[in-house]
């Protein structure tokens, strides 16, 4: 579920430029990603976003990790949803070329064996977009 996510991350900021989701639920049986969103989301896009999802994970991409420096990781990435007690060294997770954000989540060691990503729901309220998902 944590590498979906990592996904569903990397397919909204690249369809649509906004930011990685600033709060998520990940759990075994369905999860959970907020995004600041601008405007009412249409059930196309929904359904692009989904379809996205699962042609990369269809790519069987290696999910790997290294570790960087705090300086190094805050000069690529966004920190603010790590721990604030998280070490000097960061834990950074990659899909493939597809996407890269540090992560104390556990993860797989190749997208094909996520599943099935699928929304199956997902609703805007007040400059925000949650889009609920489960995998099959």
């Amino acid at each position: 579920m944590h590498t979906a996510e990592h996904i569903l991350n990397g397919t909204m900021v690249k369809l649509f430029g906004c930011d990685r989701c600033f709060s998520a639920h990940i759990e075994k049986k369905k999860s959970k990603c907020d995004y600041y969103w601008d405007r009412e989301i249409a059930e196309e896009e929904i359904k692009q976003v989904e379809d996205r999802v699962n042609e990369v994970i269809e790519e069987d991409l290696p999910v790997t990790e290294e570790t960087v420096s705090r300086p190094e990781a805050e000069q690529k990435y966004d920190l603010k949803r790590l721990p604030e007690n998280s070490s000097e060294d960061i834990r950074v997770v990659k899909v493939g070329d597809y996407d890269a954000c540090p992560c104390i989540g556990p993860h797989i060691n190749s997208t094909r064996d996520i599943g099935n990503f699928k929304i199956i729901s997902y609703n805007w309220n007040d400059g925000i977009l949650r889009i609920r998902f489960k995998l099959l």
